[in-house]
C-alpha cells in the first residue's frame, strides 16, 4: 500500500492553459455537470444583477442630489414639479408627485362655489387643505412604492449567497462518494483511483464559494444604498409635510 501511494501521478496527458478546464468539465460524471451548470447560472444571474442594479443605485444618488438641491432652492410647487419629470429615476420625484396631486386634490375639494371666500371663510387669495394627515399617507405610500423598486431582484443575491455553498457541498458529498466507491472497485488507495472523485468534490466546493460569496457581498453593500435611499426619502417627506403645513393650512 505505500508503494501505490508513492506513486507519481502521471501528467504527460493534462492538456495545458485553459484547455485543461474544459476538458476537466466534460471527463466529470453527470451529477457534477448538473451541480456545476446550476451554480455557473446561479453566478451569471447575480452578476448580471450586480451590474445593473450597481449602475442605477448611482444614477438614484446622483438624481436624488439634483432634485433636493433644486427643491430647497425654488419657491413654488409647480416649479419642482416641472423638473421632477426630468428626474425619473430619482425616488423624491415619485414622492414629490404623490405629495403634489395629494394637495391638489384637497384644495380642489376645498374650493367654494363663492369665488370670494374659501370654505373656512378666509379670502380666497390663499389655498388651503383639510388635512395634512392625509398628505403624510401619500408619501408613506410613494416611500413603500420606492423601496420596493429599489430592492427589486436583491433577494435572488440573498438566495444565491445562502443556496450555493449547500449545492456545493453536495457536489463535494457526491465526489467524495465516488472516491470512496472506487476504492472498494479497485481495492486500491492510490492516487490515481481517488483523484477523480477527490477533484469534482473541491471544484464544487469551489464553484459554490465563487457564486456566493459576491452575492453576499454586493448584497449587503446594496442593502446599505438602499438604506441610505430610504433615509434620505424619510427626511425629503418630512421637509414636504413643513412646507405643506406652512404654507397650505
Amino acid at each position: 500500500m505505500i508503494a501505490e501511494l508513492a506513486q507519481p501521478v502521471r501528467t504527460d496527458n493534462l492538456p495545458a492553459g485553459g484547455d485543461s478546464l474544459l476538458v476537466f468539465f466534460r471527463e466529470t460524471g453527470p451529477t457534477a455537470k448538473v451541480v456545476l451548470g446550476i451554480l455557473l447560472l446561479f453566478s451569471l444571474i447575480s452578476w448580471v444583477i450586480i451590474f445593473a442594479k450597481y449602475l442605477r443605485l448611482r444614477r438614484v444618488s446622483g438624481q436624488s442630489d439634483k432634485f433636493v438641491a433644486f427643491f430647497r432652492k425654488s419657491k413654488r410647487f409647480s416649479e419642482v414639479n416641472t423638473i421632477a419629470a426630468e428626474l425619473t429615476d430619482s425616488p423624491l420625484t415619485t414622492l414629490f408627485k404623490a405629495g403634489y396631486a395629494e394637495l391638489d386634490a384637497q384644495v380642489k375639494a376645498n374650493r367654494p362655489d363663492d369665488p370670494s371666500v374659501t370654505a373656512s371663510g378666509a379670502p380666497a387669495g390663499k389655498l388651503l387643505i383639510k388635512n395634512i394627515a392625509g398628505v403624510e399617507r401619500a408619501l408613506e405610500r410613494a416611500i413603500g412604492v420606492e423601496v420596493s423598486r429599489l430592492t427589486k431582484y436583491m433577494t435572488f443575491l440573498a438566495t444565491t449567497a445562502s443556496a450555493c455553498p449547500f449545492i456545493g457541498l453536495f457536489g463535494t458529498v457526491w465526489g467524495i462518494m465516488q472516491s470512496f466507491r472506487a476504492i472498494g472497485q479497485t481495492g486500491s488507495t492510490s492516487i490515481a483511483a481517488v483523484a477523480p472523485g477527490i477533484s469534482e468534490a473541491l471544484v464544487n466546493t469551489a464553484a459554490g464559494l465563487a457564486a456566493a460569496i459576491p452575492a453576499l457581498v454586493f448584497y449587503n453593500y446594496f442593502m446599505g444604498k438602499v438604506r441610505q435611499q430610504r433615509a434620505g426619502m424619510e427626511d425629503f417627506a418630512l421637509e414636504f409635510i413643513n412646507l405643506a403645513e406652512r404654507n397650505f393650512t
